[in-house]
């Protein structure tokens, strides 16, 4: 049995009655599996649970719909909430802003189909590229190391091992030391050379209130404030690269697949980053966000 092409038959079945009342039981009996192996198989091949999987999808076309000038509660009424409150609690939870902040950088396309197939030829099985979370964030200042790298593929190899090379020699805990930064997560920093249009820096340290007695030969940089669309990483173990592949995976799916057809642009002047928390230590289900600043697309 083809437990891909299954959920998938699910996923399709969710997306075309969204406004509808959806069980776990009607969809198992669509997959062919019991309850109990349906909810283990779904989440293994999507990330999450049905029913939650279920609510994101409805809150992303939700989300589009927030242009469309009616009101919150009939949007929430659309799509299964039964109250003004319930919506926004939701909603929140999942984008990280109220639906009527959220009005501000909504762009009115509908979320393109959840395609197994396609995450999985960028290491995401297991993982779903839902609508990202939109966060604004003010300036902060930044220290770390630095590797100037080239986007020609060159990346993809030379900062897997620059990170190896950052965790045996243990560098960030000497600099931890050093700098006193302002929380324990980590930053891995892109930031454009103009005098290099095809090459840029990866900066791999922490934030810190001031550049005071930051030590000889570390790099400084202040990251402009920013409107982010934030993706969080599939869960993935450390072993044979496996998170390093996820990483790789979501950021080319963010750039070829979620860009063209979201509405927005890459701020000019922006610079990405990756945030690694107490969610990435360890050796198991490691996960860690994306922050892409985003300025909506000219009409």
């Amino acid at each position: 049995m083809d437990y891909t092409t299954c959920i998938q038959r699910t996923l399709d079945h969710i997306e075309d009655h969204l406004k509808e009342p959806l069980t776990a039981e009607e969809l198992a009996a669509l997959a062919g599996f019991s309850l109990y192996h349906f909810y283990k198989v779904f989440q293994s091949r999507t990330g999450l649970p049905v029913m939650d999987y279920i609510r994101r999808r409805r809150l992303a076309y939700a989300a589009a719909d927030l242009t469309s000038g009616r009101t919150l509660l009939d949007i929430a009424l659309d799509y299964g909430f039964e109250t003004h409150a319930g919506f926004t609690k939701a909603f929140r939870k999942t984008y990280g802003l109220t639906p009527e902040q959220y009005r501000i950088h909504a762009t009115g396309r509908v979320p393109e189909r959840v395609d197994l197939a396609k995450l999985s030829n960028y290491n995401m099985t297991g993982g779903m590229m839902m609508r990202p979370t939109i966060v604004i964030r003010p300036e902060f200042k930044l220290v770390g190391y630095a590797l100037e790298t080239r986007m020609h593929g060159e990346n993809f190899t030379e900062i897997p091992a620059f990170w190896n090379r950052y965790i045996e020699e243990q560098w960030g805990r000497k600099l931890y030391e050093q700098v006193k930064p302002l929380h324990n997560a980590e930053y891995g920093a892109c930031i454009m050379l103009p005098d290099k249009p095809d090459h840029f820096l990866y900066v791999i340290g922490f934030e810190v209130e001031t550049f005071d007695n930051v030590p000889e030969g570390v790099h400084q940089a202040i990251i402009p404030a920013s409107t982010y669309a934030v993706f969080t990483s599939p869960k993935a173990d450390r072993a044979e690269g496996a998170f390093s592949s996820a990483i790789q995976g979501m950021t080319t799916y963010v750039y070829n697949e979620w860009f063209p057809s979201s509405g927005y642009a890459y701020s000019t002047g922006g610079v990405d980053f990756e945030l690694y928390d107490e969610r990435s230590s360890g050796d198991r289900d490691l996960q860690m966000d994306l922050y892409v600043p985003i300025e909506k697309k000219a009409e």
